[in-house]
C-alpha cells in the first residue's frame, strides 16, 4: 500500500471517530470499563503465576538413606539420583543437620531434643529438586526404587492439591480475561455496524465507480484501531496508579517468603504494553467482524 492511500485511510478512519461523536465516546467508554476489568486480572493472574511458581520452585523430595548404608552406597545413590534427566540438584544434609534443624523449627520445645545429639536416630538426606515440578512425583517414585533409600518425603496430598489448584486458578484466569476481550470485541462491532449502516449510500457510492472491498474496509478497520487504543488511555493509567500504590504499601506488609508483588519495574511496562496490545486487537477484530459479517462489502 502506498503512503499516500494509508493516508487517507488514516484520515478518514479519524474523521469517522469525531463524525460519530457519542457513539464513539459509548465505544470508547465500553472498551474503557471492560479494559480496567482485564488489565486488574491480568495484574492479579500474573502475580497469582508467580506466587504459584515460587510455590512450585520450594517443592522438593527429601530422600531418606538407609541407618546401614556404607559411604559407597551413599556415594553411589547420589550418582543415580543425578544421573536422572528431570533433576536440577541434589543437596545432600547429615543427620547431625537434620536434628539441628528440627530443634530450630520447634523452638523452645526443640531443646529437649538435644538429648538426641550423641545417639542420632535421624537419617542422612539427600534433597531433590526437579527442573519441571510437575515431575516431582515422577522422579520420587524413581527414587524410591533406588537402592539404599529408606523412603521418600514430598507431601504428596499437599504436592497433589498445590499443582491442581494451581492449574484450575490459571485456567478461570484466562477463561474471565478471554470473556471481557470477546466482550469488548462485540460492542465495539456493533458500534461500527452502525456506522456503517449508516453510510451504506456512500459505501454503495464507492462501489459503483470502482472502489475496491479493501480501499472501503481500511478506513474501519484505521477506526476500530484507534478506537481501541484510546480506549486503553484511562485503563493503563488506573491499573498501574493501583498496582504502585499496592508495591509501595502492601509488599513490606507479607511477611510470607513466596508471596510478593512482581517488582513495579519492569512489570508496569509490560502490563502496559500489553493493555495495549489487547486494546488495539479489540479495534481491529471488532472492525473486522463488522465488515465481514454484517457489511458484506
Amino acid at each position: 500500500m502506498k503512503f499516500r492511500t494509508f493516508k487517507r485511510h488514516f484520515k478518514v478512519g479519524l474523521k469517522n471517530i469525531w463524525r460519530n461523536g457519542w457513539m464513539t465516546v459509548a465505544s470508547i467508554g465500553a472498551v474503557t470499563t471492560t479494559l480496567i476489568l482485564v488489565g486488574s486480572f491480568l495484574a492479579l493472574m500474573m502475580n497469582l503465576n508467580q506466587v504459584a511458581k515460587n510455590l512450585e520452585e520450594d517443592v522438593e523430595i527429601k530422600t531418606f538413606i538407609e541407618l546401614t548404608a556404607s559411604q559407597e552406597e551413599v556415594d553411589a545413590l547420589e550418582d543415580q539420583i543425578k544421573a536422572m534427566p528431570e533433576v536440577s540438584s541434589v543437596t545432600f544434609s547429615s543427620k547431625e543437620e537434620e536434628l539441628n534443624n528440627l530443634i530450630e523449627s520447634m523452638g523452645e520445645e526443640g531443646s529437649s531434643l538435644e538429648l538426641f545429639e550423641q545417639d542420632n536416630p535421624l537419617n542422612d538426606v539427600y534433597v531433590v529438586k526437579t527442573e519441571d515440578p510437575l515431575e516431582t512425583v515422577n522422579v520420587a517414585n524413581k527414587i524410591n526404587k533406588l537402592d539404599s533409600v529408606f523412603k521418600v518425603n514430598y507431601g504428596e496430598e499437599v504436592v497433589q492439591k498445590l499443582f491442581t489448584f494451581n492449574k484450575y486458578s490459571r485456567n478461570i484466569g484466562l477463561v474471565l480475561i478471554i470473556g471481557l476481550v470477546f466482550t469488548a470485541i462485540f460492542l465495539i462491532s456493533n458500534t461500527i455496524k452502525l456506522t456503517i449502516m449508516a453510510r451504506r449510500k456512500e459505501i454503495g457510492i464507492m462501489k459503483l465507480v470502482g472502489a475496491t472491498n479493501s480501499f472501503i474496509r481500511w478506513p474501519f478497520f484505521v477506526e476500530g484501531l484507534l478506537l481501541g487504543v484510546l480506549g486503553t488511555v484511562i485503563p493503563i493509567t488506573v491499573v498501574i496508579a493501583g498496582y504502585y500504590y499496592l508495591d509501595k504499601n502492601v509488599n513490606d506488609l507479607i511477611t510470607m517468603n513466596f508471596v510478593e508483588l512482581l517488582p513495579f519495574n519492569p512489570f508496569a511496562w509490560q502490563l502496559s504494553l500489553l493493555i495495549l496490545a489487547i486494546g488495539a486487537f479489540i479495534g481491529v477484530w471488532g472492525s473486522v467482524m463488522s465488515v465481514r459479517k454484517f457489511l458484506k462489502v
